[in-house]
């Protein structure tokens, strides 16, 4: 399989009733604790719960943290970087959005 095919297949569908642990994001975003936690701070991710350890992230955190990490690798742009860029590529989405409504 060419890299353009892998890279077309690659996803996941998530059920967005799924909710995971600060354990299960950190898993599978591939990151440590300690970024986990400087997204929920920064303002990137908005977890259920009153700790790190209680913390419950929707479905949609992951996509998220996913873009957000792959920013900074990709992009070599810090956190506040990847948080502004996520809410601008949003923006877009929802302007798309209203444009096909018309």
């Amino acid at each position: 399989m060419s890299d353009r095919e892998l890279s077309i297949i690659n996803g996941v569908i998530l059920d967005e009733t799924v909710t995971f642990s600060f354990e299960e994001m950190c898993y599978a975003c591939g990151i440590e604790a300690e970024e986990l936690i400087a997204m929920v701070e920064e303002g990137l991710l908005e977890p259920h719960g009153t700790t790190p350890r209680a913390w419950r992230f929707p479905a949609a955190s992951l996509h998220r943290a996913l873009t957000a990490c792959r920013l900074q690798r990709d992009l070599h742009i810090n956190l506040a970087g990847a948080a502004l860029a996520l809410e601008l590529l949003e923006e877009l989405r929802e302007l798309r959005a209203r444009l096909r409504e018309r």
